[in-house]
């Protein structure tokens, strides 16, 4: 096929390819949402969305609507230039060829990707993916610039995750399948093995065949890219750039971070909706808040004191029932009717 056939005007679209677009947009974005609301890792919800999507993507292709994806979503370097197909930069990571193709990305980004998000935050960690992403297509383009093949998949993605891992803690020590062994390896070494095999394919290529189904530069480019800004995204990360104290298997000090991090976000105490409302606390519920505001500094004490407090008190705008509500490691009040009636602390 030419890149004419790849060239789909939105203008072109039926109606029944507005609706399978936006159910793969619905599909691909579902687990971020839920990711942020609860506060849970972004590294774990692009996983999901991306096993989520190649499971729609094949319904699609047996039919469930009459769109091929490939046709508006992929990358076609051809087509890059025009501003009505920039769209595909983005989707077309969402798309694989296969099973193991998603499966060969997706282990990279819960491996390495979890633990580089606790290190980072989830807000740099998502920053990165898609400075690898857009590195990847950028570079296959700039590449081959006349092509009208289609291009997809993560992979400048996962390439961009190790190539920041490696940029601002090379030394953190990770579970990876490397050299037929599943061990803890440092990430420079997985680093530098997996950029290796890269550049070696790519030389092969260029002396033997001339072409391959591999975007091999795509994987140099989002590599590249997230090395190249890793450190400047990473200023004021949870963790210190190049943090080397109490790296184990799996980074137990980016654990440390991520409970710095939510330990900085807890609300403060000084105040309470109680006595802000005219409504001051006496007698058990007042020696609860006593004792929450003394030993509340730690997430744990925190979090016990509120539940004891929930049971003693009620909304003070309503008088509804008072329950806890834990997002991530930081716990709260709100009131069971309305959350804009008390959220505290």
């Amino acid at each position: 096929m030419t890149g004419a056939d790849y060239e789909i005007l939105w203008s072109d679209l039926t109606t029944g390819d507005y609706l399978a677009i936006a159910l793969f947009l619905v599909i691909a974005t579902a687990p971020y949402v839920v990711a942020v609301k609860q506060q849970t890792s972004l590294a774990l919800a692009t996983v999901l969305s991306l096993l989520l999507v190649t499971f729609y993507q094949m319904l699609l292709e047996q039919g469930l609507f009459d769109f091929k994806p490939q046709f508006f979503l992929s990358l076609i370097p051809a087509l890059a230039s025009e501003p009505t197909q920039a769209h595909r930069f983005i989707t077309a990571a969402w798309l694989h060829s296969g099973w193991i193709h998603v499966l060969g990305n997706i282990i990279v980004i819960a491996l390495a990707g979890v633990p580089l998000e606790q290190r980072m935050g989830p807000r740099r960690w998502m920053a990165i993916y898609i400075i690898g992403l857009l590195g990847g297509n950028i570079a296959w383009t700039l590449v081959h610039p006349d092509s009208t093949t289609p291009a997809l998949g993560a992979s400048g993605a996962a390439f961009g995750i190790l190539g920041a891992y490696m940029a601002c803690w090379p030394e953190d020590r990770i579970e990876f399948p490397m050299l037929f062994f599943i061990r803890p390896w440092p990430v420079w070494m997985i680093a530098a093995f997996r950029l290796g095999l890269e550049v070696y394919n790519m030389y092969q290529i260029e002396i033997r065949t001339g072409s391959s189904n591999v975007a091999h530069m795509a994987h140099l480019g989002g590599f590249m890219l997230a090395w190249a800004l890793a450190r400047t995204i990473a200023r004021g990360a949870p963790s210190p750039l190049d943090d080397s104290s109490d790296i184990s298997i799996a980074g137990s000090s980016a654990s440390k971070a991520v409970r710095a991090a939510a330990i900085a976000r807890m609300g403060s105490l000084e105040s309470d909706p109680w006595s802000e409302a005219g409504k001051t606390l006496e007698g058990e519920s007042a020696r609860i808040m006593r004792r929450l505001r003394e030993e509340g500094d730690e997430l744990e004490t925190r979090r016990a004191w509120l539940e004891e407090l929930a049971e003693q008190v009620v909304c003070p705008v309503c008088e509804g029932e008072v329950l806890t509500k834990l997002q991530g490691e930081n716990c709260t009040l709100r009131c069971v009717i309305s959350s804009k009636h008390i959220r505290w602390p």
